[in-house]
């Protein structure tokens, strides 16, 4: 079965003992709570760390508009677009001086070139990912369903420990990066 929010959601609800649901807009209290903090919730989960299943690069379009101060090109973000990592040129997507004003890359390069992360669809959530956002949605989810303020806090450990885990997980799916440019290093020859 594909993970869906509905999965995730009814997940976090059995966890802190109530109904599952079948639909977000079922009209039941427990969808209303689910439909309501679900995607904040999901948003800042995938923008704290840069998941290697929510992370991007793309060459940004430019934009015909120009800034009005500081740079002398915008770019349009990409769709899904959370989180800044880097933009770079061509050929290297770090390097480059930027800044993000209303929803847009400002910089004075001609192109742009962004690693980012994004909102991907939860069909692509790893098990870990999945596991921990279902935690800290039962966490979000206890105190205007249940309103035991200790279980809710109970469930918030638990959510940031499953957090520490998934984010363990996930880097090491990479090389880990070396340190560039360090001025210690290049003083010693």
């Amino acid at each position: 079965m594909a993970l869906t929010a509905l999965a995730l959601c009814s997940r976090a609800l059995i966890k802190i003992g109530a109904q599952p649901i079948a639909s977000l807009d079922e009209g039941t209290a427990e969808a209303e709570v689910a439909a309501n903090l679900y995607p904040a919730t999901r948003d800042a989960m995938l923008s704290l760390h840069p998941w290697s299943f929510a992370t991007g690069q793309e060459s940004l379009p430019r934009l015909a508009a120009v800034p009005t101060a500081d740079f002398q090109y915008a770019f349009q973000l990409p769709a899904g677009f959370l989180r800044v990592l880097s933009a770079g040129s061509p050929g290297s997507s770090q390097g480059l001086r930027y800044r993000i004003l209303e929803e847009r890359l400002h910089c004075d390069a001609e192109q742009v070139v962004l690693a980012y992360v994004f909102r991907p669809d939860e069909a692509a959530f790893p098990p870990f990912f999945a596991a921990a956002l279902a935690t800290r949605l039962a966490a979000e989810f206890c105190i205007p369903l249940t309103e035991a303020t200790s279980r809710a806090q109970l469930l918030f450990s638990q959510a940031e420990a499953e957090l520490r885990a998934a984010r363990h997980a996930d880097s090491a799916q990479a090389t880990p990066r070396a340190m560039r440019d360090f001025p210690l290093i290049a003083v010693r020859g």
